[in-house]
């Protein structure tokens, strides 16, 4: 297989699996979500019957290390802050004032782990395609724009939701709010924040399944985070849905809906950053 013979894999305009053969001969085979988060790549020298990992060096990995548990331990704080705030709704053993400050807090949390997240692609070990099947590493950067990896637009459209969540919890805090601007201010952003967050998972899922539909893949510690994360994405959806204030009536579509759901939703965060924590580099 030569670099003009490289397979590539993934879904539209997306590539999250090439492999090819190093000039040295042998098979090289990069996957996207592996390269990024554990800083490795698969390969067979010619001649062996066997692959093995390549990896980045040692300074390179203890700073994907760090990025890994900061993103991974927001998740957590975030997930189990939004958790109590919807405790605190659901059971009534806080005002609206206490409620609204858990979930701002947990909403800092989040933005915190949105943003480290797309600090872990920006500055991810990157390939040479057709080359001797090693990753480099570039420059840290607190930016980038490449909207052609699948990687980074699911980390900024994850970021992104976050920002829109903190529009919707700074909205939360004002009183004497009409039904239509409680509708406008707090559950339009709300609703646009969970469709975000559905976005970058599904892109999340192109990314592992190297394919724009769902795939099973037990084994994979990657596949499980992404799945349990969408998980949480959807739960917050149906929350957000069932928050809708009616102009008749004044009151919410259904309560225990959403506050079961950004309860049980932002347990699955949790849970994802958790498993996160094991997917280090």
């Amino acid at each position: 297989m030569t670099p003009a013979e490289q397979r590539a894999e993934g879904a539209g305009p997306f590539t999250t699996r090439l492999t090819w053969q190093p000039p040295g001969g042998g098979t090289a085979v990069w996957e996207s979500r592996p390269a990024r988060r554990r800083g490795i790549i698969a390969a067979r020298p010619a001649g062996e019957p066997a692959g093995r990992h390549t990896g980045v060096g040692e300074r390179a990995l203890a700073g994907m290390r760090r990025l890994n548990a900061i993103a991974a331990t927001a998740f957590v704080i975030g997930g189990a802050l939004f958790t109590a705030g919807a405790a605190i709704a659901q059971f009534g053993s806080g005002d609206a004032t206490t409620c609204a400050s858990v979930y701002f807090a947990g909403g800092v949390f989040f933005t915190t782990g949105g943003y480290v997240s797309l600090l872990q692609v920006v500055n991810a070990p990157r390939h040479q395609p057709g080359g001797a099947g090693r990753l480099f590493t570039r420059d840290w950067r607190w930016w980038s724009y490449e909207p052609a990896r699948v990687d980074w637009l699911s980390t900024f459209v994850l970021f992104a939701g976050t920002l829109v969540f903190a529009v919707d919890l700074l909205d939360s805090f004002l009183q004497g709010l009409s039904v239509r601007q409680i509708n406008r201010l707090v559950w339009a952003p709300d609703v646009i924040g969970c469709l975000l967050f559905l976005i970058s998972g599904h892109l999340a899922v192109v990314e592992i399944c190297h394919r724009g539909w769902p795939c099973l893949r037990r084994r994979s510690l990657g596949w499980w985070i992404v799945v349990v994360n969408q998980l949480g994405s959807i739960l917050f959806m149906i929350s957000a849905l069932a928050a809708y204030t009616r102009p008749a009536t004044g009151s919410l579509i259904n309560a225990d809906i959403a506050n079961w759901g950004t309860l049980l939703g932002a347990g699955y965060f949790s849970a994802g950053g958790l498993l996160q924590l094991f997917e280090r580099p």
